[in-house]
């Protein structure tokens, strides 16, 4: 498990290792154990969802994840890998992985039911509908992806030409950046004290700026389309101004993702629906032991000797993979 989910070292070559020493364990019998496993360390699994729902503000994000025997489905279809992960200012992370068909706000609705607070997202439809049809939920939106679109058109410029438009509001989020740098190790209260005396000026300004722009550049250029999304996504990417404890982007929940990223290279696709979501739990399990800075595979040793010894109901808090308080 620990090769697999944390090092990306897919099953089949797994097999082969083992074979070199000795022990031939086919892949078919490997992927049995990781699903059986999952089974095992469900409960902790839904303990960590309960806690997740329960926080102020949460990060999300989704990617492709390819299962090739889904019910009634091709097996070129992509499904998705959906990641909740805490605040990185909270003491205590929960990263939870989500294996579902599709990308639509079903998925983010069902899984977050009983959450009210913020959740920041990037710009995909299913987070606006998540939060129209749940008022309790505010989204933050992603300057991180603002800047992208502006370093596109800065980045498809011939050369022998000059930008300066884009460059000009990707001064203006490298300003924004620079105070989210001087103030990241502040208090929330410093931090929002700053916010509002220097970082909301920008906003405002880059407001008026890409108002002004909009009607004049061409919708379909790169540059039209970067103004757009600015303008389509401003009043939740301004909404960081409200908390100190917000994040001015959803880098979070990107770098959560990452690991399935880079593990879908490797393995390509889940063989079955009990396989996606057996590698949800375990994915799960050991990103959040690992953002609590407890060692994987010690963690999954310790937690898979004291189940078995559990009685049927008993409570299971102190095997969370979370940090343990002073």
């Amino acid at each position: 498990m620990t090769n697999k989910y944390c090092d990306a070292l897919p099953l089949y070559r797994q097999e082969f290792i083992l074979k070199r020493i000795g022990a031939e364990i086919s892949r078919a019998t490997l992927a049995a154990w990781m699903i059986r496993c999952a089974e095992l360390l469900e409960p902790i699994y839904q303990a960590l969802h309960k806690l997740l729902v329960e926080q102020s503000q949460l990060h999300a994000d989704e990617t492709t994840n390819q299962v090739l025997k889904e019910p009634g489905r091709a097996p070129q279809s992509n499904s998705f890998m959906w990641v909740y992960r805490t605040a990185e200012t909270l003491d205590k992370a929960i990263i939870l992985y989500d294996y579902q068909t599709g990308r639509g706000h079903q998925h983010p609705e069902s899984f977050l039911s009983g959450f009210s607070g913020y959740l920041h997202c990037d710009g995909h439809s299913a987070y606006k509908t998540l939060s129209n049809r749940n008022p309790g939920i505010r989204l933050v939106g992603c300057m991180a992806h603002v800047r992208r679109k502006f370093a596109e058109v800065v980045k498809a410029t011939p050369k022998g030409e000059k930008p300066t438009r884009a460059r000009q509001a990707l001064k203006m989020i490298q300003r924004l950046y620079g105070i989210e740098r001087d103030i990241k190790d502040k208090p929330p209260s410093e931090r929002y004290r700053v916010r509002q005396t220097e970082s909301s000026p920008i906003m405002e300004e880059m407001k008026t700026w890409l108002d002004r722009l909009q009607p004049i550049v061409p919708p379909k250029s790169l540059l039209g389309k970067a103004i757009t999304y600015a303008l389509n996504q401003w009043s939740c990417v301004v909404r960081y101004l409200e908390d100190g404890l917000l994040a001015i982007d959803n880098n979070a929940a990107e770098r959560a993702i990452k690991p399935v990223v880079v593990g879908r290279k490797n393995w390509l696709f889940a063989h079955s629906v009990k396989g996606a979501n057996a590698s949800a739990i375990l994915y799960s399990l050991i990103e959040t032991a690992k953002a609590n800075g407890l060692e994987p595979y010690a963690w999954l040793r310790y937690v898979l000797t004291e189940i078995p010894r559990l009685d049927k109901g008993a409570c299971i808090e102190h095997l969370l993979p979370l940090k343990k308080p002073d």
